[in-house]
């Protein structure tokens, strides 16, 4: 899949500059794709190009104009076309920690600790923002409320996928710690 289709799907929230959408990419789509600002900026330039996307000026005062995006009825098209789809392929793990962790034998032990525990740290921080971001989804309502009364579950259902991948991160560091440390002494 390209950036294409994240970006059509990141506007279905509304109209937005290319800095909110590097926002809400940092924020809503970073638990299933990541993308810089650059290829951001890039992308909207050829989904305007290509009439999925629509720009129009905004003038401010003491500020750069700023460009705001929305999608076309094309891009409503081609996207829904797109969600209809099956993926064209099944999901793939690259992952550099799991390379390291298949060469570890033979390396010092702390070393993996430590990255295995740097893994968990960014998995904790992730955790703390998915949950800034489901309570502000829910905004005070019960899971089942939302889903059951929202306009649009789709950001929400990614959401439970991130935390549900971050929760298994924590669970697969907690179990290579555990091994590392029954290990220390044949070491």
């Amino acid at each position: 899949m390209s950036l294409k289709y994240a970006v059509l799907a990141a506007l279905l929230e509304g109209e937005a500059s290319g800095y909110e959408l590097s926002k809400l990419f940092d924020v809503s789509f970073a638990n299933f794709w990541a993308s810089t600002p650059q290829q951001l900026y890039r992308e909207l330039e050829r989904l305007a190009r290509d009439g999925l996307v629509e720009a129009r000026v905004v003038r401010q005062e003491r500020r750069p104009d700023k460009r705001m995006f929305s999608l076309t009825e094309a891009g409503r098209r081609d996207l829904a076309g797109f969600a209809a789809e099956p993926p064209k392929r099944p999901t793939a793990i690259r992952d550099e920690l799991l390379i390291k962790i298949q060469a570890m034998d033979g390396v010092d032990p702390e070393a993996t600790r430590a990255l295995v525990e740097e893994r968990m740290t960014w998995a904790r921080g992730k955790l703390a923002r998915y949950a800034r971001v489901r309570d502000r989804l829910l905004d005070g309502r019960t899971e089942e409320e939302y889903l059951s009364e929202a306009d649009r579950i789709g950001p929400y259902l990614t959401l439970m996928g991130g935390i549900a991948f971050e929760e298994e991160n924590l669970r697969w560091c907690e179990r290579v710690l555990t091994v590392l440390r029954r290990r220390a002494p044949l070491s």
